[in-house]
């Protein structure tokens, strides 16, 4: 019983981004059907369809931030370490990387303080009556979330023997 929650556990950590990247898309696809079958139908929308479609944007494009910073499949500009030793492209990259997880969670900071002041004085959306800050939470969630599927990589890398392999064999793609 334990073990099957634990592997039931794991399965959900391990595939988190890629499953609530598909139900957001597929749910902001839904309602953009809705919307132009009701106006092909009726000459009039569904309000509460381009809300939600919105928001089921937003949600997938900073969890799928999150799920490319799983799989090292960010764009980077890479072809300047081309010519150097791979220990030294390895240095440079644990730089970069630490730079960037310093500035996502500034970034994840700064967005939950102006999420707090959101939630303390709540202005709700206009067709779905939901407090804005909770669907604003997306934000500093998905940069906290993209900075520990970065860090998790190099755990990850460390643990296997295979540190040298994110500048040796780029794009490659173990999920944990």
């Amino acid at each position: 019983m334990f073990q099957q929650l634990t592997r039931l556990l794991r399965l959900f950590y391990n595939n988190f981004e890629e499953v609530f990247s598909a139900l957001c898309v597929g749910a902001m696809v839904a309602c953009l059907m809705i919307q132009v079958g009701a106006r092909w139908i009726t000459g009039a929308g569904v309000p509460w369809t381009e809300e939600l479609s919105r928001y089921t944007f937003l949600w997938s494009v900073f969890v799928a931030a999150a799920l490319v910073a799983k799989q090292g499949t960010h764009v980077r500009i890479s072809a300047q370490y081309l010519l150097m030793p791979p220990k030294a492209r390895l240095v440079f990259r644990m730089f970069v990387d630490a730079l960037w997880v310093c500035m996502n969670l500034y970034i994840a900071s700064l967005s939950w303080n102006v999420i707090q002041s959101g939630l303390e004085f709540p202005e709700l959306s206009p067709t779905l009556n939901i407090v804005r800050g909770y669907v604003e939470m997306i934000i500093p969630f998905g940069f906290a979330l993209m900075s520990w599927r970065i860090v998790e990589g190099y755990i990850i890398h460390w643990r296997k023997g295979t540190l040298l392999n994110i500048v040796t064999e780029p794009h490659e793609y173990e999920g944990s």
